[in-house]
């Protein structure tokens, strides 16, 4: 699977190193991301998805229902 969060859309982006002497190699950054399973109570099932923890923040500040309908008008899951 890719690295990509199921709920913000976050993604791998790429960036330099750079060395003392200014010399400048690509590097990656990568989210953090972690698989998480949620409990949705309107559908009374789990749902496990791959999250960045700042969406984990988002999912506990406004509730799963609401995350998952905006990500699926959003176009992320």
């Amino acid at each position: 699977m890719s690295r990509v969060c199921q709920i913000t859309g976050k993604k791998v982006i790429t960036g330099n190193n750079v060395s003392k002497s200014n010399r400048k190699t690509k590097r990656k950054f990568y989210p953090n991301l972690q698989t998480k399973k949620f409990f949705v109570p309107e559908e009374n099932k789990w749902v496990t998805l791959k999250v960045s923890a700042s969406a984990i923040r988002t999912i506990n500040k406004k509730g799963i229902s609401t995350v998952l309908a905006e990500a699926k008008a959003n176009g992320f899951i």
